[in-house]
């Protein structure tokens, strides 16, 4: 019912080609260089370095795993890898890539207001991450999912789709939030309490997050079934979209009413924890009825294992508190900017 691909377990995509090449090697060499040189740097500008670089790391891993279907990374040598083809020293080299030029901006603009130095950060990194896609493409490592390609609009520049024009923003955006929102913890910022959540800006701010992110995992799966007046974007459904905000909305009102009190952490997880309680029965079931069906490349990451009572890939077990935490992390981060005028 999942999917007819599903049939069978599939772990062929665990017996890809991990046999470095000597340019595969020069640049995890580089990346440790780089990793080194971005301690050592950063180390000057702020305190608490090893805990920024967990968070940022974390936030990069999150959305790795989530997206690990879309492209692939070869040939980085049997150590490089933590699952199926998600590598720790790209996540490592990402994150300090990242968390270098938040902390050096936040640095040299210290007086400007958040959008615009979140505006800095997006412009610095999409064009960094452009030039080093180009390498690891080039270089064998890294390619592209066939529903990936199937997906672009066919105008490639040196081996990387027109698409990574978007891609890179809301992969950057999505890790920046999730960082620069536990980073109001680790500074102990005083921040303005809200006793009134204004619904209406939360209802856009959702939207936002949650189409942007549909659009770009959009090769991992198809929406289909659903009344063809819903879609608002290729097989995108308002429908389902608005699910996904409507549960988001209600743990906001749960944790509002009962968990105001609690501290940012134990308030985070609770919103986790009650989006994903809701969501995984709801995806279990469009998945069961053929709503939801997640494409060649998405099931051939999966192990075989299902979940009991759901009868779900033992994946979405992870996957769906993933989503859940990359979309709350993004709502919250820009109200708390916003109220606080930051």
């Amino acid at each position: 019912m999942i999917s007819h691909l599903y049939l069978n377990p599939i772990l062929a995509n665990c017996n890809f080609d991990k046999s470095p090449t000597l340019p595969i090697v020069g640049f995890e060499i580089f990346i440790f260089a780089g990793v080194a040189a971005a301690f050592i740097i950063l180390s000057k500008i702020t305190d608490k370095l090893p805990l920024r670089f967990l968070i940022m790391s974390a936030g990069v891993m999150m959305f790795e795993l989530f997206t690990a279907p879309m492209w692939h990374n070869y040939r980085m040598g049997w150590w490089a890898y933590v699952y199926h083809d998600v590598s720790w020293i790209l996540t490592i080299g990402w994150s300090a890539l990242i968390l270098g030029v938040v902390l050096l901006v936040d640095k040299l603009l210290p007086d400007w207001k958040e959008w615009k130095k979140f505006v800095i950060y997006l412009i610095i990194l999409t064009l960094a991450v452009i030039v080093l896609e180009t390498i690891v493409v080039n270089i064998g490592l890294r390619s592209y999912a066939p529903e990936v390609i199937d997906a672009t609009s066919g105008i490639w520049v040196a081996g990387v789709p027109l698409e990574i024009l978007y891609y890179v923003p809301v992969f950057m955006a999505l890790v920046i939030c999730f960082y620069k929102y536990w980073s109001f913890v680790i500074d102990d910022i005083p921040l303005i309490p809200v006793k009134r959540r204004k619904w209406v800006r939360s209802f856009f701010l959702a939207c936002m997050g949650i189409f942007l992110f549909e659009v770009m995992i959009e090769p991992m799966v198809s929406n289909e079934k659903f009344p063809k007046w819903s879609y608002i974007f290729h097989d995108i459904s308002f429908i389902q979209t608005g699910m996904w905000i409507l549960i988001v909305g209600f743990a906001a009102a749960v944790i509002g009413k009962f968990f105001l009190h609690y501290p940012t952490p134990q308030r985070f997880v609770i919103a986790v924890i009650i989006t994903t309680a809701i969501a995984w029965p709801i995806e279990s079931w469009l998945m069961q009825n053929n709503y939801r069906v997640y494409n060649h490349s998405t099931v051939e990451t999966w192990l075989g294992y299902k979940t009991p009572i759901l009868n779900t890939p033992v994946e979405l077990a992870f996957a769906i508190p993933i989503y859940m935490t990359l979309i709350i992390v993004f709502i919250r981060y820009w109200e708390t900017v916003i109220d606080n005028r930051l």
